[in-house]
Formats: C-alpha cells, structure tokens, sequence
C-alpha cells in the first residue's frame, strides 16, 4: 500500500500543500481536500470534459492527473476563473441561457477559456472544433458556440 505523499502546488493563485496518495486524481483532491466542487466528475476517464480545469495555463482532464505530477504547477478551476463571476464568458454564458442542468458548465467555460487565451479571434468553426472534446448531454451545443462568439464580441 502506497502512502501519502505532500505535494506543493498553486490553485487560483494560493501555494497550496496537499497529502495524497500519489496516484489520487487532481479532481479528487480539489473536490474533497480543497473543497473546490465547481470542478465536475463526469466519467474519470477523460472522455466528457466535466473535469476540465486549467494546468499551467492549458486546458487539462483533472480525473487523468495524478497529484504525484503536480508538483510545482499552476491549476486554475472555475472557482479562480473569476472571484466575482465577471469573466466576459461567465456573464455571456448567464446572457445566453446555456446551462440546463448544468452539470458539465464548468468544464466547458474552463475549455472556452483555453480556446479564448489560444486564439484572439477564433472563426465558427474553430470554436465548434476547440469545443468537441467537451460532452454536453443536454445538447446546449449552439448556446455554447453564441456565448463564446459573445465573449469575443463584448470581451
């Protein structure tokens, strides 16, 4: 049996130190150390994006990272997005209505944030393909790509 290992990182801008069994996902340790619960689990394996948070500045699976390769990096989650909401994609996101259930949200605003940081002025059609990764089973597809197309508009 493996045990737990301190690891010192950053999370929205605090030096954090967690303990961890070295092979706990990223995810786990922000939801249940952390208490940072925008941050989804949606299937562990990479595949729906609900988890997606930012490590060193790029879109990242939270449930795929282990804490044991976290060591000195930089995570953002939708909770350091912002402290007040005023992210011109949150607000474009509240403006066009896309959440329904809500579940994967955080994880798409977190890509869209990627996507925004990536391209300045990324066309349609980048923005669908930036997107795909992302699993929204409610389909609020199109109310994704016109919030994004806001945020680019009202920055």
């Amino acid at each position: 049996m493996s045990e737990k290992i301190a690891v010192m990182l950053t999370v929205n801008g605090e030096s954090r130190t967690v303990r961890a069994l070295p092979d706990t996902p990223l995810l786990w340790v922000l939801r249940e150390d952390l208490k940072l619960t925008g941050t989804r689990f949606g299937c562990g394996v990479g595949q729906c994006g609900a988890c997606t948070v930012h490590i060193d500045g790029q879109p990242n699976y939270a449930c795929l990272n282990p804490i044991s390769a976290m060591q000195g990096r930089v995570v953002t989650t939708i909770e350091g997005l912002s402290p007040d909401a005023s992210h011109p994609l949150q607000r474009a996101w509240i403006a066009e209505q896309v959440p329904q259930c809500g579940y994967c949200q955080s994880g798409q605003i977190m890509r869209a944030a990627g996507l925004l940081k990536e391209k300045s002025r990324p066309s349609r059609d980048e923005i669908v393909t930036y997107m795909q990764p992302n699993i929204c089973r409610c389909g609020t597809y199109a109310r994704i790509v016109r919030a994004i197309e806001r945020a680019l508009k009202e920055g």
